[in-house]
């Protein structure tokens, strides 16, 4: 047995951001129950959810909503023996960066790890710009930190270990990868008990929208698409798997009870893929009569969503939801990669504003390739979408993300360097800020 670490950094935003994330951290949750489960002890910081409404400044123009790197860095355990650091958000790794250093002052003979989106997308430049840091956990973590931490606590190699890039005599390089976990419900269910769950509960914190004591959920994984603005097939590959419907009914049912849970908020990368399975899930709570409402904040496809299926939805709870056509541009579309139909679209969201579910859009503005036309096609489309009774539309501008396909393309054809400014510029919080990567827009014109 080992004793592991855990650490969720705060929240990194702008002072005038009108969002943060500032939401239980479901992804370690889920690592340090699977550590637990195989004999391990974890410890777990939670940066945000000790002190959620706390703002540090930190410099120009960013502050840290929650504990202060120092605070972070004085409750790890003298005796740990792993120190594992997420990192979600490629826009706030300059500033995590600075705690992995801070921590590995304080720790020099510990093994620091890095975990999440960003270290799977940017492992190499993370370690390279970050020498404290020993490895890095690639994709789907819980088999992952298990295997290493089997491997410390027997004095093995971690080049044994599948899914990691690790740093040796020969410099930065990966193990083997490591294979998607199939049976997903058979996964130790998230260790809520280590997180400060009471505080997101008395600050009214959730993912989407507030609708009373939050909860965040998993019921799938994954996503069976290839948008090349997204890095989800680096981090979880393109097989989507779903849990059993009756299974994440319990675990709902189990947080009404032990928390007084009133919403859940999925966060599902494509949490509507199989129809049957939807509307499964969707009876299985009338059925148990389950009283919550749910939601999907982070953008669900539209082609299971017909009449039919919108009232299961909308009988069974869900009061938000949130389509992810990202243009209304056809050939924009056919470059990401994107495959929807705009017109079956308009026809799902109108059926769904129908049943009386409050309905959202996600759109992408200035994607490298893209023209003025190809973005006057879009709003002409956010005109429809209103038409068709849109109550609300997220416009975001293109940013490059690390692991996405398109990131990759801008940066072998040298248009984007590590630098901090690069990483800042993924925030799209200033507006003042925008950069276009398309050669047909200029940033000014973009901005504007």
């Amino acid at each position: 047995m080992v004793r592991v670490c855990l650490v969720r950094p705060p929240s990194i935003v702008n002072p005038i951001a009108y969002i943060a994330s500032l939401t239980p951290p479901i992804g370690l949750a889920y690592i340090a129950a699977s550590l637990r489960a195989a004999g391990h002890h974890v410890d777990l910081i939670d940066g945000v959810g000790e002190d959620p409404l706390r703002s540090t400044s930190i410099g120009k123009d960013l502050v840290l909503r929650g504990l202060p790197f120092d605070e972070i860095v004085a409750r790890i355990p003298e005796d740990a023996d792993i120190i594992g650091v997420s990192c979600m958000f490629s826009s706030e790794w300059v500033q995590i960066r600075d705690l992995v250093n801070r921590i590995g002052a304080r720790f020099p003979s510990k093994l620091i790890v890095g975990g999440g989106e960003h270290f799977t997308a940017a492992a190499e430049v993370s370690m390279k710009h970050c020498p404290h840091l020993a490895a890095c956990v690639l994709g789907e973590g819980e088999e992952t930190a298990v295997a290493l931490a089997n491997a410390v606590a027997a004095g093995s190699d971690l080049a044994s270990v599948p899914g990691l890039a690790i740093r040796g005599a020969e410099g930065i390089r990966r193990t083997p990868p490591r294979a998607r976990i199939r049976a997903i419900d058979e996964i130790a269910a998230p260790a809520w008990d280590l997180v400060p769950m009471q505080s997101y509960f008395d600050n009214n914190l959730s993912y989407g929208v507030y609708r009373g004591r939050s909860m965040p959920m998993l019921a799938s994984r994954g996503c069976p698409y290839q948008c090349t603005f997204c890095s989800n097939p680096l981090m979880w590959t393109t097989r989507w798997l779903a849990r059993t419907p009756a299974r994440v009914v319990d675990e709902i049912a189990g947080y009404v009870q032990r928390f007084g849970v009133e919403n859940v908020d999925f966060y599902d990368l494509t949490a509507i893929v199989k129809r049957d399975w939807i509307i499964e899930f969707c009876q299985e709570l009338l059925r148990r009569d389950v009283k919550i409402t749910w939601q999907l904040p982070s953008g669900t496809r539209s082609e299971a969503i017909d009449a039919e299926v919108a009232k299961w939805l909308y009988d069974s709870g869900c009061r938000n939801l949130n389509y992810a056509p990202e243009s209304g541009s056809e050939e924009t579309l056919k470059n990401i990669k994107k495959k929807v139909k705009l017109g079956n679209l308009l026809r799902s969201l109108r059926a769904s504003v129908k049943t009386g579910m409050n309905v959202k859009v996600n759109i992408i503005i200035g994607l490298p390739d893209e023209t003025a036309r190809d973005i006057r096609k879009t709003l002409r489309f956010l005109v429809k979408l209103s038409w068709f009774g849109a109550h609300d539309v997220s416009i975001g501008v293109f940013a490059p993300y690390p692991g996405s396909a398109l990131y990759e393309r801008l940066v072998a054809e040298g248009r984007i360097t590590h630098s901090d400014e690069y990483f800042s510029t993924l925030a799209y919080v200033d507006i003042s800020e925008t950069v276009s990567y398309t050669k047909h827009i200029s940033s000014r014109r973009l901005r504007f």
